[in-house]
Protein backbone atom coordinates (compact mmCIF):
# COMPACT_ATOMS: atom_id res chain seq x y z
CA UNK A 1 0.00 0.00 0.00
CA UNK A 2 1.18 3.52 -0.80
CA UNK A 3 0.90 6.70 1.26
CA UNK A 4 -1.19 8.17 -1.57
CA UNK A 5 -3.82 5.46 -1.08
CA UNK A 6 -6.35 7.67 0.71
CA UNK A 7 -5.86 10.53 -1.73
CA UNK A 8 -6.55 8.26 -4.69
CA UNK A 9 -9.50 6.48 -3.08
CA UNK A 10 -11.43 9.47 -1.81
CA UNK A 11 -10.76 11.74 -4.76
CA UNK A 12 -12.53 9.00 -6.75
CA UNK A 13 -15.37 8.21 -4.33
CA UNK A 14 -16.06 11.60 -2.72
CA UNK A 15 -14.10 14.22 -4.71
CA UNK A 16 -16.04 17.14 -3.18
CA UNK A 17 -15.47 16.06 0.43
CA UNK A 18 -13.04 18.28 2.40
CA UNK A 19 -9.52 16.93 2.79
CA UNK A 20 -7.61 19.86 4.33
CA UNK A 21 -8.89 22.89 6.25
CA UNK A 22 -6.23 25.51 6.92
CA UNK A 23 -6.23 29.27 7.51
CA UNK A 24 -9.68 29.73 6.00
CA UNK A 25 -8.96 27.53 2.97
CA UNK A 26 -10.82 24.28 2.39
CA UNK A 27 -9.37 21.87 -0.17
CA UNK A 28 -11.46 18.93 -1.33
CA UNK A 29 -10.04 15.48 -2.03
CA UNK A 30 -10.51 15.99 -5.75
CA UNK A 31 -8.79 19.37 -5.73
CA UNK A 32 -5.99 18.07 -3.50
CA UNK A 33 -5.23 15.19 -5.86
CA UNK A 34 -5.01 17.66 -8.73
CA UNK A 35 -2.71 20.01 -6.78
CA UNK A 36 -0.50 17.13 -5.64
CA UNK A 37 -0.10 15.79 -9.19
CA UNK A 38 0.80 19.30 -10.39
CA UNK A 39 3.26 19.71 -7.52
CA UNK A 40 4.89 16.44 -8.54
CA UNK A 41 5.06 17.74 -12.09
CA UNK A 42 6.71 20.97 -10.96
CA UNK A 43 9.21 19.09 -8.80
CA UNK A 44 10.06 16.92 -11.80
CA UNK A 45 10.62 20.03 -13.90
CA UNK A 46 13.11 21.19 -11.24
CA UNK A 47 15.06 17.96 -11.61
CA UNK A 48 13.55 15.70 -8.94
CA UNK A 49 14.09 12.07 -9.96
CA UNK A 50 13.01 8.87 -8.24
CA UNK A 51 14.52 8.67 -4.76
CA UNK A 52 15.56 12.34 -4.63
CA UNK A 53 14.94 14.16 -1.36
CA UNK A 54 12.77 17.27 -1.05
CA UNK A 55 13.21 19.24 2.20
CA UNK A 56 10.29 21.11 3.77
CA UNK A 57 10.77 23.87 6.36
CA UNK A 58 7.36 25.18 7.34
CA UNK A 59 4.74 25.55 9.99
CA UNK A 60 1.90 23.07 9.60
CA UNK A 61 -0.10 24.07 6.53
CA UNK A 62 -2.07 22.66 3.62
CA UNK A 63 0.71 23.86 1.31
CA UNK A 64 3.35 21.93 3.26
CA UNK A 65 1.20 18.79 3.04
CA UNK A 66 0.89 19.32 -0.74
CA UNK A 67 4.67 19.47 -1.13
CA UNK A 68 5.13 16.35 1.00
CA UNK A 69 2.53 14.40 -0.98
CA UNK A 70 3.79 15.85 -4.27
CA UNK A 71 7.31 14.59 -3.58
CA UNK A 72 5.95 11.15 -2.70
CA UNK A 73 3.60 11.14 -5.73
CA UNK A 74 6.54 11.83 -8.02
CA UNK A 75 8.65 9.03 -6.56
CA UNK A 76 10.78 11.28 -4.39
CA UNK A 77 11.34 11.30 -0.63
CA UNK A 78 9.89 14.01 1.61
CA UNK A 79 12.09 15.37 4.40
CA UNK A 80 10.11 17.41 6.96
CA UNK A 81 12.67 19.54 8.80
CA UNK A 82 12.53 20.37 12.49
CA UNK A 83 11.26 23.95 12.66
CA UNK A 84 12.86 24.53 16.05
CA UNK A 85 16.37 23.92 14.77
CA UNK A 86 19.00 26.56 14.18
CA UNK A 87 20.32 27.27 10.69
CA UNK A 88 23.38 25.12 11.48
CA UNK A 89 21.22 22.15 12.46
CA UNK A 90 18.99 22.62 9.42
CA UNK A 91 21.95 22.78 7.06
CA UNK A 92 23.30 19.57 8.60
CA UNK A 93 20.07 17.72 7.76
CA UNK A 94 19.80 19.21 4.25
CA UNK A 95 23.39 18.30 3.45
CA UNK A 96 23.15 14.90 5.12
CA UNK A 97 20.15 13.80 3.03
CA UNK A 98 21.39 15.61 -0.09
CA UNK A 99 18.23 17.64 -0.72
CA UNK A 100 18.46 19.87 -3.81
CA UNK A 101 14.96 21.31 -3.40
CA UNK A 102 13.68 23.18 -0.33
CA UNK A 103 10.12 24.34 0.32
CA UNK A 104 9.94 27.11 2.92
CA UNK A 105 7.26 29.40 4.32
CA UNK A 106 7.45 32.98 5.56
CA UNK A 107 8.10 31.96 9.16
CA UNK A 108 11.49 30.52 8.21
CA UNK A 109 12.46 32.38 5.04
CA UNK A 110 14.94 34.32 7.17
CA UNK A 111 17.11 31.17 7.26
CA UNK A 112 17.52 31.14 3.48
CA UNK A 113 20.78 33.18 3.21
CA UNK A 114 22.52 30.99 5.78
CA UNK A 115 21.15 27.77 4.25
CA UNK A 116 22.16 28.75 0.72
CA UNK A 117 25.67 29.50 1.96
CA UNK A 118 25.99 26.30 3.99
CA UNK A 119 24.27 23.91 1.54
CA UNK A 120 26.14 23.92 -1.79
CA UNK A 121 23.80 21.35 -3.39
CA UNK A 122 20.65 23.36 -2.61
CA UNK A 123 19.52 24.57 -6.04
CA UNK A 124 15.76 25.21 -5.89
CA UNK A 125 13.62 27.04 -3.33
CA UNK A 126 9.82 26.99 -3.33
CA UNK A 127 8.06 29.64 -1.27
CA UNK A 128 4.78 28.44 0.24
CA UNK A 129 3.08 31.66 1.39
CA UNK A 130 1.03 34.07 -0.74
CA UNK A 131 2.89 37.32 0.02
CA UNK A 132 5.45 37.05 -2.77
CA UNK A 133 8.54 34.82 -2.82
CA UNK A 134 12.01 35.95 -1.71
CA UNK A 135 14.60 36.64 -4.37
CA UNK A 136 15.55 33.49 -6.24
CA UNK A 137 12.55 31.47 -4.99
CA UNK A 138 9.56 30.17 -6.93
CA UNK A 139 5.99 30.69 -5.77
CA UNK A 140 3.41 28.04 -4.92
CA UNK A 141 1.28 29.49 -7.74
CA UNK A 142 3.98 28.48 -10.20
CA UNK A 143 3.91 24.93 -8.88
CA UNK A 144 0.11 24.85 -9.03
CA UNK A 145 0.26 25.85 -12.70
CA UNK A 146 2.58 23.00 -13.71
CA UNK A 147 1.30 20.15 -15.83
CA UNK A 148 -0.02 17.23 -13.72
CA UNK A 149 1.84 13.93 -13.89
CA UNK A 150 0.86 10.34 -13.26
CA UNK A 151 1.85 8.80 -9.95
CA UNK A 152 5.34 7.30 -10.10
CA UNK A 153 5.22 4.88 -7.15
CA UNK A 154 6.00 1.28 -8.02
CA UNK A 155 7.53 -0.20 -4.85
CA UNK A 156 5.77 0.06 -1.46
CA UNK A 157 8.95 -1.00 0.34
CA UNK A 158 11.09 1.92 -0.75
CA UNK A 159 11.61 5.05 1.32
CA UNK A 160 8.88 7.69 1.11
CA UNK A 161 9.81 9.92 4.06
CA UNK A 162 13.00 10.81 5.92
CA UNK A 163 12.40 12.49 9.26
CA UNK A 164 15.25 13.31 11.58
CA UNK A 165 15.24 12.29 15.22
CA UNK A 166 15.05 15.01 17.85
CA UNK A 167 18.69 14.72 18.81
CA UNK A 168 17.93 14.21 22.52
CA UNK A 169 20.59 11.46 22.70
CA UNK A 170 23.19 12.88 20.31
CA UNK A 171 23.47 13.90 16.65
CA UNK A 172 20.14 13.72 14.81
CA UNK A 173 19.66 10.75 12.52
CA UNK A 174 17.59 10.58 9.33
CA UNK A 175 15.02 7.81 9.75
CA UNK A 176 13.92 6.27 6.43
CA UNK A 177 10.26 5.23 6.46
CA UNK A 178 8.69 3.23 3.67
CA UNK A 179 5.15 3.30 2.29
CA UNK A 180 4.61 -0.22 3.62
CA UNK A 181 5.83 0.61 7.13
CA UNK A 182 3.33 3.43 7.51
CA UNK A 183 0.54 1.27 6.10
CA UNK A 184 1.40 -1.44 8.61
CA UNK A 185 1.37 1.14 11.41
CA UNK A 186 -2.16 2.14 10.40
CA UNK A 187 -3.26 -1.49 10.46
CA UNK A 188 -1.71 -1.99 13.89
CA UNK A 189 -3.77 0.90 15.27
CA UNK A 190 -7.01 -0.39 13.80
CA UNK A 191 -7.87 -2.33 16.95
CA UNK A 192 -7.90 0.92 18.91
CA UNK A 193 -10.55 2.35 16.53
CA UNK A 194 -8.90 5.76 16.67
CA UNK A 195 -8.99 6.34 12.93
CA UNK A 196 -12.60 6.01 11.79
CA UNK A 197 -14.57 7.38 8.87
CA UNK A 198 -16.63 10.45 9.66
CA UNK A 199 -14.31 12.00 12.22
CA UNK A 200 -12.83 15.51 12.11
CA UNK A 201 -9.16 15.35 12.98
CA UNK A 202 -6.88 18.20 13.98
CA UNK A 203 -3.18 18.28 13.18
CA UNK A 204 -1.55 19.87 16.23
CA UNK A 205 1.90 18.29 16.28
CA UNK A 206 4.46 19.17 13.59
CA UNK A 207 4.96 17.11 10.44
CA UNK A 208 8.59 16.43 11.37
CA UNK A 209 7.16 14.34 14.23
CA UNK A 210 5.77 10.89 13.48
CA UNK A 211 2.53 11.75 15.31
CA UNK A 212 1.90 14.65 12.95
CA UNK A 213 2.46 12.43 9.94
CA UNK A 214 0.06 9.84 11.33
CA UNK A 215 -2.75 12.37 11.78
CA UNK A 216 -2.52 13.46 8.13
CA UNK A 217 -1.82 10.17 6.38
CA UNK A 218 -4.01 7.86 8.44
CA UNK A 219 -7.03 10.16 8.46
CA UNK A 220 -6.72 10.60 4.71
CA UNK A 221 -6.85 6.83 4.42
CA UNK A 222 -10.38 7.10 5.89
CA UNK A 223 -11.42 10.13 3.87
CA UNK A 224 -11.63 12.38 6.91
CA UNK A 225 -11.03 16.14 6.85
CA UNK A 226 -7.82 17.21 8.55
CA UNK A 227 -8.01 20.60 10.27
CA UNK A 228 -4.54 22.14 10.35
CA UNK A 229 -3.21 24.12 13.32
CA UNK A 230 -0.07 25.93 12.10
CA UNK A 231 1.68 25.73 15.48
CA UNK A 232 0.47 24.69 18.88
CA UNK A 233 -0.61 27.43 21.25
CA UNK A 234 -3.34 26.54 23.77
CA UNK A 235 -5.81 29.34 23.02
CA UNK A 236 -5.40 28.94 19.25
CA UNK A 237 -5.91 25.18 19.63
CA UNK A 238 -9.05 25.53 21.75
CA UNK A 239 -10.46 28.16 19.40
CA UNK A 240 -9.89 25.87 16.41
CA UNK A 241 -11.27 22.79 18.17
CA UNK A 242 -14.48 24.69 18.88
CA UNK A 243 -14.87 26.43 15.50
CA UNK A 244 -14.14 23.34 13.38
CA UNK A 245 -15.96 20.84 15.60
CA UNK A 246 -12.83 18.74 16.03
CA UNK A 247 -13.62 15.24 17.31
CA UNK A 248 -10.14 13.82 17.78
CA UNK A 249 -6.53 14.87 17.89
CA UNK A 250 -3.04 13.81 18.94
CA UNK A 251 -1.14 15.71 21.63
CA UNK A 252 2.01 15.28 23.67
CA UNK A 253 1.65 15.57 27.47
CA UNK A 254 3.09 19.09 27.62
CA UNK A 255 0.37 20.24 25.21
CA UNK A 256 -2.36 18.50 27.20
CA UNK A 257 -1.18 20.22 30.35
CA UNK A 258 -1.14 23.62 28.67
CA UNK A 259 -4.75 23.08 27.58
CA UNK A 260 -6.36 21.83 30.77
CA UNK A 261 -4.43 24.21 33.02
CA UNK A 262 -5.14 27.29 30.90
CA UNK A 263 -7.08 30.00 32.77
CA UNK A 264 -9.40 30.49 29.75
CA UNK A 265 -10.23 26.80 29.36
CA UNK A 266 -13.88 27.25 30.41
CA UNK A 267 -14.48 29.86 27.69
CA UNK A 268 -14.35 27.27 24.90
CA UNK A 269 -16.80 24.52 23.99
CA UNK A 270 -14.71 21.37 23.57
CA UNK A 271 -17.60 18.97 24.04
CA UNK A 272 -17.11 17.50 20.55
CA UNK A 273 -13.54 16.49 21.36
CA UNK A 274 -14.20 12.81 21.97
CA UNK A 275 -10.80 11.22 21.56
CA UNK A 276 -7.28 12.30 22.52
CA UNK A 277 -4.32 10.15 21.62
CA UNK A 278 -1.15 11.05 23.48
CA UNK A 279 2.46 9.95 23.62
CA UNK A 280 5.99 11.19 23.07
CA UNK A 281 6.90 11.36 26.75
CA UNK A 282 5.64 10.09 30.13
CA UNK A 283 2.45 11.54 31.57
CA UNK A 284 1.71 11.87 35.25
CA UNK A 285 -1.33 10.41 36.96
CA UNK A 286 -2.08 13.87 38.33
CA UNK A 287 -2.41 15.20 34.78
CA UNK A 288 -4.57 12.26 33.71
CA UNK A 289 -6.91 12.99 36.61
CA UNK A 290 -7.07 16.63 35.54
CA UNK A 291 -7.99 15.64 31.99
CA UNK A 292 -10.75 13.36 33.27
CA UNK A 293 -12.10 16.29 35.29
CA UNK A 294 -12.03 18.91 32.54
CA UNK A 295 -12.73 16.74 29.48
CA UNK A 296 -14.94 13.96 30.86
CA UNK A 297 -16.34 13.05 27.43
CA UNK A 298 -12.92 12.43 25.89
CA UNK A 299 -11.58 8.93 25.52
CA UNK A 300 -7.85 8.70 26.10
CA UNK A 301 -5.36 6.49 24.36
CA UNK A 302 -1.61 6.38 24.86
CA UNK A 303 0.58 5.18 22.01
CA UNK A 304 4.19 4.28 22.69
CA UNK A 305 6.57 4.32 19.77
CA UNK A 306 9.43 6.23 18.25
CA UNK A 307 10.44 7.54 14.86
CA UNK A 308 12.26 4.27 14.15
CA UNK A 309 9.18 2.10 14.75
CA UNK A 310 5.62 3.16 15.55
CA UNK A 311 3.40 1.99 17.21
CA UNK A 312 4.79 -0.53 19.69
CA UNK A 313 2.18 -0.55 22.44
CA UNK A 314 -1.21 1.03 23.12
CA UNK A 315 -2.87 1.89 26.43
CA UNK A 316 -6.52 1.91 25.42
CA UNK A 317 -9.34 4.03 26.76
CA UNK A 318 -10.61 1.17 28.96
CA UNK A 319 -7.19 1.23 30.65
CA UNK A 320 -7.82 4.83 31.80
CA UNK A 321 -10.79 4.15 34.08
CA UNK A 322 -10.59 4.85 37.83
CA UNK A 323 -10.38 1.09 38.38
CA UNK A 324 -7.51 0.78 35.93
CA UNK A 325 -5.76 3.73 37.54
CA UNK A 326 -6.12 2.08 40.94
CA UNK A 327 -4.44 -1.01 39.49
CA UNK A 328 -1.56 1.15 38.27
CA UNK A 329 -2.23 0.54 34.58
CA UNK A 330 -1.94 4.23 33.71
CA UNK A 331 1.69 4.05 34.79
CA UNK A 332 2.21 1.58 31.95
CA UNK A 333 2.58 2.14 28.21
CA UNK A 334 -0.06 -0.46 27.45
CA UNK A 335 0.18 -3.74 25.57
CA UNK A 336 1.75 -4.58 22.23
CA UNK A 337 -0.27 -3.66 19.16
CA UNK A 338 -1.34 -6.40 16.74
CA UNK A 339 1.38 -7.72 14.42
CA UNK A 340 4.15 -6.00 16.40
CA UNK A 341 6.40 -8.05 18.66
CA UNK A 342 7.74 -6.20 21.71
CA UNK A 343 9.91 -7.67 24.47
CA UNK A 344 12.51 -6.83 27.11
CA UNK A 345 16.02 -8.20 26.56
CA UNK A 346 19.33 -8.38 28.37
CA UNK A 347 22.55 -6.91 26.99
CA UNK A 348 23.08 -10.01 24.85
CA UNK A 349 19.63 -9.69 23.29
CA UNK A 350 18.10 -12.61 25.19
CA UNK A 351 14.41 -12.26 26.09
CA UNK A 352 13.67 -11.64 29.74
CA UNK A 353 10.68 -13.05 31.65
CA UNK A 354 7.90 -10.80 32.98
CA UNK A 355 9.05 -8.60 35.84
CA UNK A 356 12.70 -8.37 34.79
CA UNK A 357 14.05 -5.03 33.57
CA UNK A 358 15.85 -4.82 30.25
CA UNK A 359 16.12 -2.88 27.02
CA UNK A 360 12.93 -2.87 24.96
CA UNK A 361 13.23 -4.50 21.55
CA UNK A 362 10.54 -4.47 18.86
CA UNK A 363 10.06 -5.93 15.45
CA UNK A 364 7.37 -5.64 12.82
CA UNK A 365 6.76 -4.50 9.28
CA UNK A 366 6.31 -0.97 10.66
CA UNK A 367 10.05 -0.65 11.39
CA UNK A 368 12.24 1.88 9.62
CA UNK A 369 14.42 0.91 6.67
CA UNK A 370 17.40 2.31 8.55
CA UNK A 371 19.24 5.57 9.19
CA UNK A 372 20.13 7.60 6.11
CA UNK A 373 23.88 7.48 5.39
CA UNK A 374 24.60 5.70 8.69
CA UNK A 375 25.04 1.97 8.02
CA UNK A 376 27.05 1.31 11.19
CA UNK A 377 24.46 2.95 13.43
CA UNK A 378 21.69 1.15 11.54
CA UNK A 379 23.42 -2.17 12.19
CA UNK A 380 23.79 -1.32 15.87
CA UNK A 381 20.11 -0.37 16.22
CA UNK A 382 18.78 -3.17 13.98
CA UNK A 383 21.22 -6.02 14.66
CA UNK A 384 19.25 -8.61 12.68
CA UNK A 385 18.20 -6.20 9.96
CA UNK A 386 14.58 -5.65 10.97
CA UNK A 387 14.09 -5.64 14.74
CA UNK A 388 14.78 -2.38 16.58
CA UNK A 389 16.65 -1.78 19.82
CA UNK A 390 14.69 1.15 21.21
CA UNK A 391 17.15 2.37 23.83
CA UNK A 392 14.29 2.42 26.35
CA UNK A 393 14.48 0.39 29.54
CA UNK A 394 11.45 -1.34 31.04
CA UNK A 395 9.67 -4.55 31.94
CA UNK A 396 6.43 -6.40 31.20
CA UNK A 397 3.98 -7.64 33.80
CA UNK A 398 2.23 -11.00 33.58
CA UNK A 399 -0.65 -9.47 31.59
CA UNK A 400 1.66 -8.06 28.94
CA UNK A 401 1.56 -4.41 30.04
CA UNK A 402 4.83 -2.60 29.40
CA UNK A 403 6.24 -0.38 32.16
CA UNK A 404 8.98 1.96 30.95
CA UNK A 405 11.43 2.96 33.62
CA UNK A 406 13.81 5.17 31.65
CA UNK A 407 15.81 5.84 28.56
CA UNK A 408 18.99 3.79 28.82
CA UNK A 409 21.00 7.04 28.57
CA UNK A 410 18.83 8.79 31.18
CA UNK A 411 19.34 6.23 33.93
CA UNK A 412 21.19 7.66 36.93
CA UNK A 413 23.84 5.58 38.73
CA UNK A 414 24.44 7.01 42.18
CA UNK A 415 26.70 5.21 44.62
CA UNK A 416 26.35 2.03 42.57
CA UNK A 417 22.54 2.11 42.66
CA UNK A 418 20.38 2.55 39.58
CA UNK A 419 17.79 5.33 39.72
CA UNK A 420 15.18 5.64 37.00
CA UNK A 421 14.34 9.29 36.41
CA UNK A 422 10.72 8.57 35.46
CA UNK A 423 10.03 7.03 38.87
CA UNK A 424 11.28 10.14 40.66
CA UNK A 425 9.37 12.38 38.25
CA UNK A 426 6.12 10.54 38.95
CA UNK A 427 6.57 11.09 42.68
CA UNK A 428 7.43 14.78 42.30
CA UNK A 429 4.45 15.30 39.97
CA UNK A 430 2.20 14.03 42.75
CA UNK A 431 3.02 17.05 44.95
CA UNK A 432 0.14 19.55 44.76
CA UNK A 433 2.47 22.51 44.16
CA UNK A 434 4.26 20.91 41.17
CA UNK A 435 3.04 21.69 37.67
CA UNK A 436 5.80 19.83 35.79
CA UNK A 437 9.23 18.41 36.49
CA UNK A 438 12.23 16.61 35.05
CA UNK A 439 14.99 14.62 36.70
CA UNK A 440 18.55 14.20 35.40
CA UNK A 441 21.97 13.08 36.64
CA UNK A 442 24.32 15.67 38.12
CA UNK A 443 28.05 14.83 38.34
CA UNK A 444 29.04 14.21 41.96
CA UNK A 445 32.56 13.65 43.30
CA UNK A 446 31.41 11.32 46.08
CA UNK A 447 28.57 9.35 44.45
CA UNK A 448 29.60 9.53 40.78
CA UNK A 449 26.17 10.90 39.89
CA UNK A 450 23.50 12.55 42.02
CA UNK A 451 19.77 12.88 41.39
CA UNK A 452 18.83 16.43 40.41
CA UNK A 453 15.34 17.78 39.74
CA UNK A 454 14.03 20.73 37.78
CA UNK A 455 10.58 21.83 38.92
CA UNK A 456 7.98 24.23 37.53
CA UNK A 457 5.62 25.24 40.38
CA UNK A 458 1.92 25.78 39.76
CA UNK A 459 0.85 29.38 39.36
CA UNK A 460 0.32 30.99 42.75
CA UNK A 461 2.02 28.12 44.59
CA UNK A 462 5.36 28.12 46.37
CA UNK A 463 7.30 25.15 47.64
CA UNK A 464 10.74 24.65 49.13
CA UNK A 465 13.44 22.18 48.22
CA UNK A 466 13.12 20.65 51.67
CA UNK A 467 9.37 20.14 51.26
CA UNK A 468 9.85 18.35 47.95
CA UNK A 469 12.58 16.15 49.39
CA UNK A 470 10.36 15.26 52.35
CA UNK A 471 7.52 14.40 49.94
CA UNK A 472 9.83 12.12 47.96
CA UNK A 473 11.10 10.33 51.08
CA UNK A 474 7.52 9.30 51.83
CA UNK A 475 7.34 7.38 48.55
CA UNK A 476 10.82 6.29 47.40
CA UNK A 477 14.15 5.19 48.85
CA UNK A 478 16.51 7.83 50.20
CA UNK A 479 19.13 7.38 47.45
CA UNK A 480 16.45 8.25 44.85
CA UNK A 481 15.50 11.54 46.52
CA UNK A 482 16.80 14.57 44.57
CA UNK A 483 19.88 16.02 46.23
CA UNK A 484 19.27 19.29 44.44
CA UNK A 485 16.27 21.10 42.95
CA UNK A 486 16.17 24.04 40.55
CA UNK A 487 12.93 25.98 40.05
CA UNK A 488 12.11 27.12 36.52
CA UNK A 489 9.33 29.07 34.85
CA UNK A 490 9.11 26.39 32.15
CA UNK A 491 10.96 23.25 31.14
CA UNK A 492 12.88 23.40 27.85
CA UNK A 493 11.34 21.19 25.17
CA UNK A 494 12.48 19.79 21.85
CA UNK A 495 10.59 20.33 18.61
CA UNK A 496 8.28 17.35 19.16
CA UNK A 497 7.39 18.69 22.63
CA UNK A 498 9.53 16.33 24.69
CA UNK A 499 11.44 17.66 27.69
CA UNK A 500 14.95 18.53 26.52
CA UNK A 501 17.13 16.77 29.06
CA UNK A 502 20.25 17.55 27.05
CA UNK A 503 19.59 21.25 27.69
CA UNK A 504 18.99 20.58 31.39
CA UNK A 505 22.26 18.68 31.74
CA UNK A 506 24.06 21.52 29.94
CA UNK A 507 22.47 23.95 32.39
CA UNK A 508 23.95 21.97 35.27
CA UNK A 509 27.34 21.80 33.56
CA UNK A 510 27.57 25.54 32.88
CA UNK A 511 25.72 26.74 35.96
CA UNK A 512 23.38 28.93 33.85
Amino acid sequence: MYLTYGLNKWSWLTPEAPALICNGRETSYGALRERVSRMAGWLGEQGMAAGDRVAILSLNSDRAVEVMLGAIWGGGIANNLNIRWSAAELSYAINDCGARILAVDGAFAGHLPALREACPELAVVLYLDDDGPPEGASSSDEAAAAAPVAEANDDPHRAAIINYTGGTTGRSKGVMMSHAAFSHAAAALQGDRFFLEGERACLTTPLFHVTGLSVVLMNMAYGNPVVVLPAFEPVAAMRLFEAERVSHTVLVPTMIQMLVEHPDFERYDLSRLRYIRYGGSPISEALLARVAERLPQARLCQVYGQTEIMPLTVLRDEDHTPEAMARGLTRSAGRATPYVEVFAADDAGNRLPPGEIGEIHARGLNAMLGYWNKPELTAETMPDGWSVRTGDVGYFDAEGYLYLVDRRKDMIVTGGENVYSTEVEQVLAGHPAVLSCAVVARPDERWGEAVHAFVVPREGESVTVEALQAHCREHIAGYKVPRGVDFLDALPVTGPGKVDKVALRERLRTGD
